[in-house]
């Protein structure tokens, strides 16, 4: 009788009750982040509950007011990102201290406001093991802060971009308390001078990573910065401070760097360069943009600079001896960043692509110069090519675009937004079934007979770019939608003869995040509320200018779309009644407007009070005077930014929505 009793009771028990927990946490592993898959998960029984509370450790909230419940529901939390919480007070920061403790090891408050060095203070005793603490764009932070910050004696990251009011005295104190840093951003930190780095350089000695971007230093604290041993990665991006004179009687020599970025430095030359960089033979990336022309003096300087692997040198003045010369001296680059430089032709192009020929990236964005002659010598010299960006090269013919498909397989982002590409390329480029981001906005002379080809061949995509592509219809986008299911990004803006059969195709794609439609005006809500449906990760929606999506689109939305960060609605047909149901969805962040027909000052301000999570919101000026200036208070109270714009009304929208609306009256 008894094993029978027993048998009845191993039929009723879980499979899963014969797994370990360490192996179901590695099935948990597998889910996606962004999904509800865990939350699914979590919700088949009260087992599966506890063990998904245990595993999680890091957290994404969006509203500070439910931070008790939600640390208490996941006690074992040692990453918390609050850049989605606009208001963090020193309440927030002492329900977190309080419940987290000693678990938390990383905390983001980079676009949170409201909290003080008092909170700070609280955070860095009663979480001991912070290793990580992002304070960016913190702009009211003072010396008090960092003062506070200087406790965090286990600190190792430490990310304080844009907090102007902090000086020397406060990054003493940091550089004084904070022995164990490794990575500290000071981007923008405009009261930190030579002092303060100075200091930072004397008594941090393990420092990999430092952006003294735009900080007005001299060649005074620059020369404690290289005797850092471990110094890998330094950016010095706008540091005006910094001369040709000053370096060349620099002595010292940071062996371990890999990485220098010396953007627009414009007291800089080859010769600064030359003096910076002798005895440091281990760089691997050089970022020069907004520098000095590239001549043969700057591409000798690079000689013995045997490891370099990446340049890049965006919007300078090129010659074509310097890149032969770089050609020349540098046949090991992986990676060239040309983008909107002025004097790239098809002869120093060539010269460079033909000696470096294992490039696996190569950005050559707005060189307006190359014909079909640059094309022909990339494909041929580069077959290893993995990303190729070359937007806005008007002078390369269609016939160009078939060399990219028939010798560049590898491919896994390719930008030729803006060029003369046709059908027949598009066709070629299908062969790159390693492609995962293509972007062809502008393309006026593709058709759904090229996109089919993309659709068959590329199904690895997840990133699609068809802005103002006016011949694509809803045939190409079909056979977008059966080939590329992992589609996550697609842009159709002002692809005007698109309608709902592009959408009901598209919301097949589950994992599809982000839509842009703007323009679109043959869309009406049946298409949205089937990507509503279908899409249950859309996080940004942009359906400005799409007239014939109204109330029961946001209404669809409301129900099925919870993940919702981003909207764009205006000009569209939503009245007071669409915009209220948007307030359900609670990760709603931002909302644009810049339309008045259909919305009441009524009706806008019951929903933006109803939408508790807003943190940007952007309207037309004329709603100023019908709102009151209390309402705005009270949202920028809660850590929402207004923005306003003062555009003429497109009353009329699109000659084609009145037709449409004229149709529909008849």
């Amino acid at each position: 009788m008894m094993m029978k009793k027993q048998k009845s009771t191993m039929d009723h028990n879980s499979h899963f009750d014969l797994l370990s927990e360490e192996i179901i946490f590695q099935i948990l592993d597998f889910l996606n982040d962004s999904s509800s898959d865990r939350k699914s998960f979590s919700l088949v029984c009260k087992s599966f509950y506890t063990i998904e509370s245990h595993h999680r450790r890091s957290l994404r909230p969006h509203r500070s007011e439910h931070l008790n419940n939600i640390l208490t529901r996941y006690p074992y939390v040692t990453n918390l990102d609050l850049s989605l919480c606009p208001r963090i007070t020193d309440g927030s920061l002492s329900v977190i201290s309080t419940v987290c403790s000693e678990m938390l090891r990383k905390i983001d408050l980079s676009r949170s406001k409201f909290f003080t060095q008092a909170g700070l203070t609280v955070l860095v005793t009663k979480c001991p093991n912070l290793v990580e603490i992002d304070l960016s764009n913190a702009t009211e932070l003072k010396d008090s802060a960092a003062v506070a910050i200087a406790e965090a004696k286990n600190l190792e990251i430490l990310r304080l971009a844009r907090c102007k009011s902090i000086t020397d005295i406060g990054i003493g104190c940091i550089a004084v308390g904070c022995k164990k840093l490794k990575l500290i951003n000071l981007k923008w930190c405009l009261g930190i001078g030579d002092l303060g780095i100075s200091l930072l350089a004397v008594k941090c000695k393990e420092i990999r990573s430092l952006d003294l971007s735009h900080l007005p230093i001299t060649n005074n604290s620059l020369e404690a910065v290289l005797k850092l041993q471990y110094l890998e990665d330094l950016v010095l991006y706008g540091c005006f401070g910094i001369y040709d004179d000053c370096l060349s009687v620099n002595k010292q020599q940071c062996k371990s760097l890999k990485m220098l970025d010396m953007s627009s430095c414009p007291n800089i030359s080859h010769v600064g360069l030359l003096s910076l960089t002798n005895g440091t033979g281990c760089i691997e990336q050089l970022i020069l943009a907004s520098g000095s022309p590239v001549t043969l003096g700057l591409a000798n300087s690079l000689q013995k600079l045997s490891a370099l692997k990446s340049i890049k040198l965006d919007w300078c003045i090129i010659t074509c001896s310097g890149l032969d010369a770089i050609g020349n001296c540098c046949t090991s680059l992986r990676e060239i960043s040309l983008s909107k430089c002025s004097g790239v032709t098809d002869e120093g192009l060539s010269s460079l692509v033909k000696k470096c020929k294992d490039l696996e990236k190569l950005d050559i964005t707005c060189c307006r110069k190359i014909t079909y002659v640059s094309i022909a010598n990339i494909t041929n010299s580069c077959s290893s090519l993995t990303s190729l960006k070359m937007e806005a090269c008007t002078l390369v013919p269609r016939e160009a675009f078939v060399l990219i498909g028939e010798y560049c397989h590898l491919l896994e982002e390719l930008d030729i937004t803006d060029n003369e590409i046709g059908d027949e390329g598009l066709k070629s480029i299908s062969r790159c079934s390693k492609l995962v981001t293509l972007k062809l906005g502008l393309c006026l002379n593709i058709t759904d007979q090229g996109l089919v080809h993309i659709g068959k061949g590329c199904t690895k995509l997840v990133e699609l770019d068809l802005y103002r592509s006016a011949g694509v219809k809803d045939t190409g986008l079909l056979s977008i939608a059966r080939g590329c299911t992992n589609l996550e990004t697609i842009n159709m803006s002002y692809c005007k003869d698109i309608t709902d059969s592009s959408l009901i195709s598209l919301s097949k794609c589950s994992k599809l995040n982000t839509l842009e439609i703007r323009g679109c005006s043959f869309i009406t809500s049946t298409g949205l509320a089937a990507i509503a449906m279908g899409c249950r990760n859309l996080t940004k929606l942009d359906i400005k200018k799409c007239c014939s999506i109204d109330d029961a689109g946001m209404i669809t939305l409301a129900h099925f779309s919870q993940y919702l960060r981003l909207i764009n609605l205006s000009y569209s047909s939503v009245t007071d009644i669409g915009l209220l149901s948007l307030a359900s969805i609670s990760c709603l962040q931002s909302l644009t407007i810049l339309h008045w027909k259909g919305l009441s000052a009524n009706g806008l301000a019951t929903a933006l009070l109803a939408c508790g999570g807003l943190t940007k919101v952007k309207l037309h000026t004329s709603f100023k005077s019908l709102l009151s200036q209390l309402l705005f208070d009270h949202l920028e109270a809660r850590g929402c930014v207004f923005h306003w714009r003062d555009k003429e009304y497109q009353d009329e929208l699109d000659p084609q929505c009145w037709k449409l609306k004229a149709e529909d009256m008849q």
